[in-house]
């Protein structure tokens, strides 16, 4: 099926049923005290799906992203959503943002206009995510979405190499890019230290260096904030998946304490994300019915070794570029990322959290910039 235009539309009845659901939720009854000790807080969510049922405009947000060109593309039999922001040049390289979970494609809707300044920017919804779904068949991993961004991008769009950057599952996918298909990128960008076949669970204290000790301990805060959803989404998503679809608040509750957690927020989540952005993005995982379909590839990545497609050294061939940002959720050791990576640009950050691109999207943009235009240049 050839690639064709796409407008973002969520039909009028299904956004009713959204807002009556909203406002129809049987609550959770708070036990002790109302914080943020097990989980949720109950009193800033019933404010929040206030909100969300009776002040925010998702006819706003679609507007918004359809200020940009969208395409609907069948590759290898997965239906692929992406948005296009043509560069403001001739010339141009093309680069591929892919994000994570629970990301959205729109998390880079503040880079895309600086990136074009330089780039062809194609922002693709990972498959069973957002527009991108139904997701019609089991077994898309990271190693099947990067053949898949390899054949849209070279066959179906016609580029010889193309640039990329991922934060989270899009840094995995970024990764094994470098990895697999070396030959097709002008080099990858990742704000997430992950490198294929490294397990990061095996590095003890002795490889991180004096001015890293922070890393470690963020290592351990962040592992009782990623545990829970990991482990569930690894073994069984699809129980999880009947609840969070049926219930708006119960996705909400699902991806806002992430985005609380997992950001450089200290605690107040609306200091990084505006309510809109957050109603957006619950918004698209229910409405698209993709709040299931997303959990599956943590099932389909996880419960398998890394399927490498070589065994040279260095792993990561393509020249690689790290942003690291200090409230992200996994930090491994520069010499590691030096060994097993075509390191070309490392950089701390001086602050952020795991949502880079709708965190700090400024020093993102920058980073991305310096590396396709500075270093490689």
């Amino acid at each position: 099926m050839p690639i064709k235009p796409f407008e973002v539309s969520i039909p009028a009845d299904t956004i009713a049923d959204l807002q009556h659901r909203i406002r129809n939720t049987r609550w959770a009854p708070t036990i002790g005290e109302d914080d943020w000790q097990y989980g949720m807080h109950g009193g800033w969510l019933r404010d929040m799906a206030a909100y969300w049922a009776d002040e925010y405009s998702w006819e706003a947000a679609q507007d918004e992203m359809n200020r940009y060109d969208h395409y609907l593309a069948n590759t290898d039999g997965v239906r692929i959503h992406y948005m296009h922001v043509p560069a403001k040049q001739a010339g141009a390289s093309p680069l591929v943002l892919t994000h994570g979970w629970p990301w959205t494609f729109w998390d880079f809707k503040d880079v895309v206009e600086p990136l074009s300044e330089h780039f062809d920017v194609y922002v693709p919804s990972l498959p069973g995510f957002g527009f991108s779904t139904p997701l019609a068949q089991s077994g898309v991993d990271v190693a099947r979405i990067a053949s898949l961004w390899v054949k849209l991008m070279t066959e179906e769009l016609g580029f010889d190499k193309f640039a990329a950057h991922g934060g989270d599952w899009g840094a995995l996918i970024t990764a094994h890019l470098a990895h697999a298909h070396a030959d097709k990128l002008i080099g990858a960008h990742m704000s997430l230290t992950l490198i294929p076949g490294v397990n990061r669970a095996e590095l003890g204290p002795d490889a991180f260096a004096e001015d890293e000790q922070w890393m470690i301990e963020r290592n351990a805060e962040s592992q009782a904030l990623i545990t829970s959803h990991v482990q569930v989404h690894r073994l069984d998503p699809q129980t999880l998946a009947f609840a969070l679809n049926d219930s708006p608040i119960g996705t909400a509750a699902w991806i806002w304490e992430r985005r609380r957690n997992w950001s450089d927020c200290n605690g107040d989540v609306e200091t990084r994300f505006s309510r809109e952005h957050l109603c957006t993005t619950a918004t698209l995982y229910w409405c698209t019915e993709a709040i299931g379909s997303s959990l599956r590839i943590y099932h389909e990545h996880f419960n398998k070794a890394w399927p490498l497609a070589h065994e040279r050294s260095p792993t990561l061939e393509a020249p690689c570029a790290f942003a690291v940002f200090p409230k992200d959720v996994v930090h491994m050791p520069r010499s590691v990322l030096e060994k097993h990576a075509n390191l070309v640009r490392y950089n701390v950050m001086a602050q952020g959290g795991h949502f880079a691109a709708a965190e700090e999207p400024g020093v993102l943009a920058e980073d991305v910039c310096g590396f396709f235009l500075g270093d490689l240049a």
